[in-house]
């Protein structure tokens, strides 16, 4: 699995603004000046700010902020910029990741546009959007393909958004809105809630610190940052393991030569035994580090508190029950609808996508059967490439070069252009490496809905995923970042 700078970072614009005051008389002509938003008000540092991010106390990349009114015109501009970077097998891979959004500067402002540039890891594309009365209109030019345009609906997100953290402290209360998804153009729900305030020692001063939690209701994992007095953010954290520390800008973009398969891994005390590596089949971890938020009983997953901050997992692995199966197009349970979706990634609703999917399923009603067709077209069709990643379907499509992620994002594309129900995995499997050290690696595969949600391997070919795939999240690696680092296996039978 690929692993993702979160989206929510990009939410977190932080930085510099001229001083202004809602209401502050003109000398000119007595006017009155038009109220600016708080976001505005807030203090921080001129000139925007660095962050080195750290995974598991490696640094893999950084990210630049910026905010401020636009001279001359009653909008505010917020500018980020991301670059992750990471040994991936034989390859390097870096990713790039540049954002710019325009608000309107008034209490409320509405976004009034954006521009989006991906390079490298995950494709290149330049995204601009446009508001209009009746939503946003986005251009997507894409090297090498014909540029498209597509219209989102109204975006609700305001100019106090682009920096909740600091709005939220300047008033000192729970702050919420929406931010659209610098990744998949979605809106999605995000609130910030000041803490209670602390002393640490900051080079050896002993200085007062505010705190606040952002969650997003797309992540659902809460990031924790700390501010100095003068709005300076000192550091931003999903858990322990992935941390943005404020640093010089030379520092920031120093980065360490990092091999993330080696240092993400979970080693096993021993391999799985055999049973746990066939259908149907059973396997038994005993884990640390595991918090009871991700303790999801699912008809392939049990767990049991053994104390001590132990917890007991038995993940039983077997093809679906005959009885239960139902036909393509069959109607499903209003939980699944949002798993037959498409969207700028997914994407299948493209006539690629659907010309496909139905050559590979051909006259096959069964919806098992069909799933079963895809990811096995999918598992022998895909070159598996670690250099050679993509965060849209119709790219896969295209290219058929990737690693799990885009293994799985195709398989979930062409199921739900047959109408049926899938989503990404997130989790860890069981893989013996060149260096025999028998271990958990992280990973990406499928589940379809076929009657009953079924769990599916496109990447190794597995009609069913086997027992040693211990599923911890869904579609985002940011939900499972505060595992990184801190999972441990203790025992395996």
């Amino acid at each position: 699995m690929r692993l993702r700078v979160s989206p929510l970072l990009t939410a977190l614009v932080l930085a510099s603004a001229l001083p202004a005051f809602a209401g502050e008389p003109s000398p000119e002509r007595g006017t009155v000046k038009p109220a600016l938003s708080d976001v505005l008000r807030a203090p921080r540092p001129a000139g925007g700010e660095y962050f080195g991010l750290y995974l598991v106390d490696k640094k893999v990349g950084w990210f630049f902020t910026d905010l401020a009114q636009v001279p001359g015109k009653n909008e505010v501009r917020a500018v980020a910029d991301f670059v992750f970077k990471a040994v991936v097998g034989n390859n390097t891979a870096e990713r790039r990741h540049h954002e710019e959004r325009i608000y309107d500067s008034r209490p409320g402002g509405k976004l009034l546009s954006f521009l989006i540039k991906d390079e490298g890891d995950g494709g290149n594309q330049v995204l601009t959007g446009k508001a209009t009365p009746s939503g946003f209109v986005v251009k997507r030019h894409r090297p090498g393909q014909t540029d498209d345009t597509f219209t989102l609906p109204v975006v609700e997100e305001t100019v106090e958004d682009a920096d909740q953290l600091r709005v939220a402290l300047l008033r000192g209360k729970e702050v919420s809105g929406v931010s659209l998804d610098g990744t998949d153009l979605g809106n999605y729900k995000m609130t910030t809630t000041p803490l209670a305030e602390e002393r640490r020692v900051v080079n050896g001063v002993s200085v007062l610190l505010r705190k606040a939690t952002i969650v997003s209701e797309k992540e659902k994992v809460p990031m924790q940052a700390v501010v100095a007095a003068d709005g300076a953010v000192v550091e931003m954290s999903y858990g322990s393991a992935m941390i943005g520390r404020a640093e010089p800008k030379s520092v920031a973009e120093r980065l360490d030569r990092v091999e993330i398969f080696g240092l993400t891994r979970l080693v096993l005390p021993a391999p799985p035994p055999p049973l746990a590596q066939k259908v149907p089949g059973e396997w038994t971890l005993v884990v640390t580090g595991f918090p009871d938020r991700f303790h999801r009983p699912t008809d392939r997953q049990s767990y049991k508190d053994l104390g001590g901050g132990k917890s007991q997992v038995t993940i039983r692995a077997a093809a679906p029950d005959p009885a239960k199966l139902v036909k393509r197009g069959a109607k499903s349970p209003p939980e699944t609808a949002e798993y037959l979706k498409s969207s700028i990634l997914v994407e299948s609703d493209n006539p690629a996508i659907v010309a496909k999917a139905k050559e590979i399923a051909g006259g096959e009603t069964d919806s098992y059967a069909a799933a079963k067709k895809v990811v096995a077209w999918v598992g022998r069709t895909m070159k598996k490439d670690y250099g050679a990643s993509a965060d849209r379907a119709t790219d896969v499509l295209r290219t058929l070069r990737g690693d799990c992620t885009e293994h799985s994002l195709l398989s979930i594309s062409l199921l739900r252009a047959l109408g049926i129900p899938a989503r990404r995995v997130d989790g860890v499997v069981y893989v013996q490496n060149e260096d025999g050290v028998p271990a958990l690696y992280w990973h990406e595969w499928v589940e379809a809905w076929v009657g009953t949600w079924t769990q599916l391997d496109p990447t190794f070919g597995q009609p069913v995923a086997d027992a040693t795939h211990l599923t911890l999240g869904e579609e985002s690696s940011a939900e499972i970042m505060p595992l990184l680092g801190e999972l441990k296996v203790v025992a395996a039978r």
